[in-house]
């Protein structure tokens, strides 16, 4: 078996989202600190981070959009790990991307993964501006053929320019996990592989840093 790593690396001061704070990565107790209560040579780093929910590549619960759906410690582990899944590649250039990207696939039980190419501009700023999307008929569409989770490798799965976020509506409105800020799809074959996305198990949240990888045989 292969296991390919989609997660971006979280780093102290990098920026997700334009305007969400970056995360604070530190010592609470370092390893200079912590010899005074070991034997000599021995010695413990604890970390400490600050960060906000949707840092890095993360996963969005019910909860993140509704008030009463599901959050992070109600998300069962069969619909995140082990999942089989899909990658669905979209034509260059395009932003809007509608139900014809997976007209032809079948996403009937799978975790369906958009591969736009949009990780190259990770960590520039062309990677806040003019991000590929998910349309909301393109939504309804997997919402109606059974995917159990969608995941793209861009900003986010909404034109963010739309406050109504009607993908983002559309799939957490049905129970169906959404995984933003992907790598490495092209990583990835067609089908055939196992995706998973586990966050920590949180009470009262809805979004979570996730270390998603695909598991392939080989």
């Amino acid at each position: 078996m292969r296991l390919v790593d989609l997660s971006h690396t979280v780093e102290h001061g990098m920026t997700t989202y334009p305007g969400l704070p970056a995360p604070v990565i530190a010592d609470h107790l370092s390893r200079a600190d912590s010899a005074a209560g070991y034997d000599p040579g021995t010695t413990f780093q604890i970390g400490r981070i600050e960060l906000v929910a949707n840092t890095g590549t993360y996963v969005d619960a019910p909860f993140h959009r509704y008030a009463q759906g599901g959050d992070l410690a109600d998300l069962e582990l069969a619909s995140l790990a082990n999942l089989p899944a899909i990658v669905c590649r979209a034509a260059g250039g395009r932003r809007a991307l509608g139900p014809e990207l997976f007209e032809r696939r079948d996403v009937s039980g799978r975790a369906v993964l958009v591969q736009t190419g949009w990780d190259r501009h990770w960590r520039t700023p062309a990677y806040f501006e003019g991000h590929p999307y998910l349309t909301r008929a393109a939504a309804e569409l997997l919402r109606e053929r059974g995917a159990v989770l969608a995941g793209i490798d861009s900003l986010n799965i909404d034109d963010t320019a739309d406050g109504a976020r009607p993908a983002h509506s559309v799939l957490l409105g049905a129970g169906i996990p959404v995984v933003e800020h992907l790598r490495g799809l092209d990583g990835l074959p067609d089908d055939g592989f196992r995706f998973f996305a586990v966050p920590v198990k949180v009470r009262g949240m809805g979004s979570f840093p996730v270390r998603a990888f695909g598991l392939l045989d080989t």
